[in-house]
């Protein structure tokens, strides 16, 4: 059994099949840690980057894991590439994506990983899977927590489906 950290991961894919991408990549994070709870499916539009996307389907999860936040973003990394995927534009289309999200309380800020994710408390399709998960949890720098963050940014382009990760 896995003491360590508990990490917030955000998953996300738009390309292939996202459904079979988001469940595979939920399976190959089992060998990180522990996966202690996981999110509804959200069907979400596509936000930013290039026009005429596929919707994806956005979920979350908790992995409570030994290896420090470094080492897990670099897992994390490297399942996107098993899985795949290409960076080829910022925003793109993708096989899948992987973001931490948090890790513990840490405050992070280097040129590899920054925690929390910068962006994460201003997205519903990142809040949302979060809320049914760790509605408590709080931003480590604003002190906001999950749930006022969803209730601040909203559920709008966001569609919850009848199934959990």
């Amino acid at each position: 059994m896995t003491s360590g950290e508990a990490a917030l991961i955000a998953l996300g894919a738009n390309l292939g099949d996202p459904l079979a991408a988001l469940r595979a990549a939920r399976t190959a994070l089992e060998q990180f840690g522990n996966v202690t709870a996981t999110s509804w499916l959200y069907r979400t539009r596509a936000v930013g980057g290039p026009p005429g996307q596929p919707d994806y389907l956005n979920a979350a999860l908790s992995l409570r894991t030994d290896l420090a936040a470094e080492a897990l973003m670099d897992a994390l990394l490297g399942t996107e590439q098993s899985s795949g995927r290409v960076r080829l534009e910022r925003w793109g289309p993708r096989v899948l994506d992987l973001d931490l999200i948090g890790y513990a309380d840490r405050v992070l800020n280097t040129p590899h990983l920054t925690l929390p994710h910068p962006r994460a408390f201003e997205r519903g399709f990142v809040l949302a899977p979060l809320n049914d998960i760790a509605p408590h949890w709080q931003h480590p720098v604003s002190g906001e927590r999950v749930s006022a963050a969803l209730a601040r940014v909203g559920l709008d382009g966001l569609e919850r489906l009848n199934e959990r990760l």
